[in-house]
């Protein structure tokens, strides 16, 4: 089946955000940043803004009726700057104006003067200073420091990744209309609808009932609307508040670029331990998290970090401790991948690392140390159905990798000045939020008189193409045309107290309750039809829109059922919960079972390098996919691919850099570079690994959105390869992005340069 928004997207028919058509009387609004990373704000004079014709009124935050505090973990973050700024770009105040323009004129006619203090940029400063968000946290198994005596091989080492930007198509905003009652409806782009009506409802000091969120669809979120859409949806509403105006508010690029979090950067020391087997028998790392002003959701992103500090591999002593780092940039967020993909590098980079210094290739290390079947995880889960060593098995086999790396190794031998590096890289990824209250969801289903169906659910469709597994879902459960079935808008009056559509868990725990909601209409027919046929509900079957009775069509449509059930007074609405079952975890001892499964798979990447230029080229990524029972193989395969092409960036071209000053300096889209069509590798292959799905993943399919994202962190380990066969001596930190000017001066650099 096709994505169910296709033929929208193309046609330019989908409504965003700033596609709703806009109420008689609406506002516009824009946001004032601070100027400095670190100050007193020493004057703030807003007199001559306010007299320029259109300016209707100028927020800060001696407007809130509430509280000043959009913190959702920790009550750390205001809406408003008041005294202090910790952050370029925070924001101090909201100009609302007839328009944008008008409001963008005013906001230069601001006078905003600063008393401007020194400015904590890098996380190792932070944490020598003891400034620090939360307490740090450790996970741990088996006895490290015995350990270390067992081992022939130990190699220490650091590994830094820089951070990177959402860059989704849509940026950040709000629609906000006041209704009758002082009721507010919000129109917001956000990953959590729940999360922006509690955080409004807190900032304007009211009850939740009172705020409706909607929300159709986002033009791109990653993680960057899963908390950081709060903001602005509280502005909005704020000022459709105080002034009974509908108000919008719509950031432009810069300004989104300015005013985000983004991915977060990491600094990390490792230490490896091998056996003369080159069997891995002791890992110890520390991450350094650059968390930024406030915690946003650095703590579950720490806790992600922790959980995949192994990736794939079974390690019987770990030791993994994460400190997050209060600097004065914008508070990083939640990105595709959520931490493990910081993690996972620090554990390919210790790998490499001994692999170069024991001059062996790395996969040789890497498959021997593959997690096995009832195998345990570092933080107690116990490794089912696990799919690491068929994929590697698979993937070497299906794809010739041995004659692959041959291949490679007499191109190098031939060719001066044109090296191609391979690497191979293997990902495991557990899905279920971390937090284990957050696994939950409902799902609201009317079977409408003439047969059609209406779905609302928690679900947000963000380009990943929840929806349309959803009316499969239903459709599949009724047995009807899809086409039956209309997927709703997701709406905090329809379906309430939903989890943010993050950690790859929207279609399973969305479908899941939808599952269960038609389940319960499914038996509902069974007994009206049972009465019409005189028989019992276990003898009927619903197949292709008709009613089969003992396996004989009857006379009896879809249609015809769904009259005789209204007809019969029995109710044709459902609403399911689910809640994800089996999962567990102790943070007191850190161990558990946080996970409702883990998707695995294995990635070969191959890059070709122009060593006089610093170029270079994917050829081709090769791929192993664990996709369980796939659902909807097309838009199962367009994740790989964007997850791919997103995490390649990550390690060879997004660079984020702040100066000394914490003063973004990648600001612009001609300063930080995103993968274009001339990035992406030439050819991508991926193959289904044939294995049976869990139960906990919605049908069997299981979650493809955050896993292949880490298939792009080969990228980093491939070219490496390249630049050491053209330059043995290379002395290549484990620092990403490999950028093309990196990669340059790796090439003819040496110990002492």
């Amino acid at each position: 089946m096709k994505n169910i928004d296709a033929t929208g997207h193309v046609t330019g028919k989908s409504v965003y955000l700033d596609d709703i058509p806009e109420q008689k009387g609406t506002l516009h609004a824009v946001v004032l940043g601070a100027a400095v990373a670190h100050g007193k704000i020493t004057k703030l004079d807003f007199t001559e803004a306010l007299s320029s014709p259109g300016v209707e009124y100028i927020f800060t935050a001696d407007d809130i009726p509430g509280e000043n505090q959009i913190g959702g973990i920790f009550p750390d973050e205001p809406l408003f700057a008041e005294k202090e700024v910790h952050y370029q770009g925070q924001p101090i105040a909201l100009i609302v104006a007839k328009d944008e323009f008008t409001a963008r004129k005013a906001r230069k006619l601001i006078k905003a003067e600063y008393e401007e203090y020194s400015a904590v940029v890098d996380p190792r400063e932070a944490k020598e200073k003891g400034l620090l968000l939360f307490p740090p946290r450790t996970f741990h198994s088996g006895d490290v420091e015995k350990a270390w005596e067992n081992c022939d091989y130990i190699f220490k080492g650091r590994a830094d990744t820089a951070g990177q930007e959402h860059l989704y198509i849509e940026t950040q905003g709000a629609y906000v209309y006041p209704l009758e009652n002082n009721n507010l409806m919000v129109h917001s782009s956000t990953q959590g609808p729940t999360a922006v009506q509690k955080t409004i409802a807190l900032v304007l000091g009211l009850p939740m009932h009172r705020i409706e969120v909607n929300v159709t669809r986002l033009g791109g979120g990653f993680g960057g609307k899963e908390d950081q859409a709060t903001p602005w949806a509280c502005m909005a509403a704020l000022a459709a508040y105080k002034i009974h105006r509908p108000v919008k508010l719509i950031l432009q690029r810069p300004d989104d670029m300015l005013m985000t979090g983004k991915r977060h950067p990491y600094s990390s020391d490792f230490k490896i331990g091998l056996s003369k087997d080159l069997k891995i028998l002791a890992f110890e790392t520390v991450y350094y998290q650059n968390g930024g002003a406030a915690a946003d959701l650095s703590p579950p992103i720490m806790g992600r970090s922790l959980f995949h500090a192994t990736n794939s591999y079974y390690i019987p002593n770990v030791k993994a401790t994460g400190y997050s780092c209060k600097t004065n940039l914008p508070p990083f967020t939640a990105f595709r991948g959520f931490g493990a993909p910081q993690a996972v590098f620090v554990m390919e980079a210790a790998i490499t690392l001994a692999a170069e210094k024991l001059d062996v290739p790395a996969r040789i290390i890497q498959e021997k140390n593959l997690i096995k079947e009832n195998d345990t995880f570092h933080y107690g889960q116990k490794a089912k159905r696990v799919n690491a060593g068929k994929s590697w098995q698979e993937m070497m086999k299906d794809y010739g990798i041995e004659k692959l790396a041959k291949e490679i190794y007499d191109f190098n031998a031939a060719h001066e000045t044109v090296k191609k590096g391979l690497a191979i890289m293997p990902i495991c990824f557990g899905i279920s939020f971390t937090k284990t209250a957050m696994n939950q969801a409902r799902a609201l289903v009317h079977i409408y008189q003439d047969g059609s169906v209406g779905v609302s659910t928690g679900a947000i469709e963000m380009g990943q193409g929840v929806n349309t597994k959803l009316l499969q879902v239903a459709a599949q459960c009724f047995s009807i045309s899809p086409g039956r079935v209309k997927l709703e808008t997701t709406n905090t009056t329809r379906v309430a107290n939903t989890s943010p559509t993050a950690a790859s868990s929207g279609a399973d725990l969305n479908g899941k309750a939808l599952l269960n909601a038609c389940d319960d209409l499914v038996k509902r027919l069974k007994q009206s039809a049972a009465r019409m046929l005189n028989t019992k509900p276990d003898d009927i079957e619903l197949r292709d829109e008709k009613i089969y009775l003992a396996n004989t069509e009857t006379d009896i449509t879809w249609e015809k059922l769904v009259e005789y059930t209204f007809l019969e007074r029995i109710s044709l609405s459902a609403v399911g919960h689910y809640a994800t079952p089996v999962i567990h975890f102790d943070r007191t001892r850190e161990k558990g079972h946080p996970f409702a499964y883990h998707v695995y798979g294995t990635a070969a990447l191959t890059v070709r390098l122009d060593c006089l230029r610093g170029r270079y080229t994917f050829e081709k990524v090769q791929i192993v996919h664990d996709f369980g029972n796939s659902l909807n193989q097309v838009i199962d395969l367009g994740q790989i691919e964007g997850g791919l092409a997103q995490g390649i960036g990550w390690m060879t071209l997004e660079e984020l850099k702040f100066d000394e000053k914490g003063v973004l300096l990648s600001n612009s889209l001609s300063t930080y570079k995103i993968p274009d069509i001339y990035a992406v590798p030439e050819t991508v292959q991926c193959k289904s690994l044939v294995t049976e799905g869990p139960e906990l993943a919605i049908l069997r399919s299981k979650a493809v959105g955050e896993p292949p994202f880490l298939y792009g962190i080969g990228a980093y380990f491939a070219l490496r390869n390249a630049i050491r066969a053209f330059n043995p001596k290379a002395d290549l930190k484990f620092e990403a992005p490999l950028t093309p000017e990196k990669v340059l001066l790796a090439l003819y650099g040496d110990d002492e340069t």
